[in-house]
């Protein structure tokens, strides 16, 4: 039979009953420090798990401020965009005594026109466009790509309407000077 490593090193000599009995006591001290039942985790500690969620939050934080960032340099790129096609397009303004009246939001507003310049924004050959607190005619043709890059930019367009003179029973009556708007 073999025996086992403490009778062997007693028979030995090279350990003393003693030596054998301090180091069995020495091993059941350290057997009960540990507590009984629990095992070290195997995942991250609590701290890494911090440090990660901290991370990650900030990882969002800046993708949401690079998107808005973006946002506004493409808003102020279709704004530049905008403000190029006004200028390109833009029907020379007069100073007259006659206005036209138009609807900017919930106000009233107005601006001088010529009489060709009132037939024309009637009929929806000219358009206003607003550009940087200024108002702006332009043709009818430049609205549709002002329209699509900025669409608030558009304050007055008059759609042209099919004439149905036959159905109209005001046909006969002439609008008077004074009720032009």
């Amino acid at each position: 039979m073999s025996l086992s490593l403490r009778d062997q090193l007693l028979k030995a000599g090279l350990v003393s009953e003693k030596q054998v009995q301090n180091a069995e006591r020495q091993q059941k001290r350290e057997q009960f420090q540990q507590p009984r039942g629990r095992k070290k985790p195997t995942g991250p500690s609590p701290q890494q798990l911090a440090v990660q969620k901290a991370q990650a939050e900030k990882a969002t934080r800046d993708a949401e401020l690079n998107r808005k960032k973006q946002e506004k340099l493409e808003r102020k790129a279709k704004f530049a965009e905008v403000k190029q096609l006004v200028e390109q397009h833009q029907v020379a303004r007069v100073e007259t005594e006659e206005f036209y009246n138009f609807v900017d939001g919930t106000k009233i507003r107005r601006v001088c026109v010529t009489p060709e310049q009132r037939d024309r924004l009637i009929r929806g050959e000219l358009a206003i466009v607003r550009i940087e607190g200024r108002y702006a005619f332009v043709p009818a043709a430049a609205v549709a790509d002002i329209r699509a890059r900025v669409e608030r930019a558009v304050i007055h367009h008059n759609t042209p309407k099919v004439d149905n003179a036959g159905d109209d029973p005001y046909k006969d009556f002439v609008v008077p000077d004074d009720l032009m708007w």
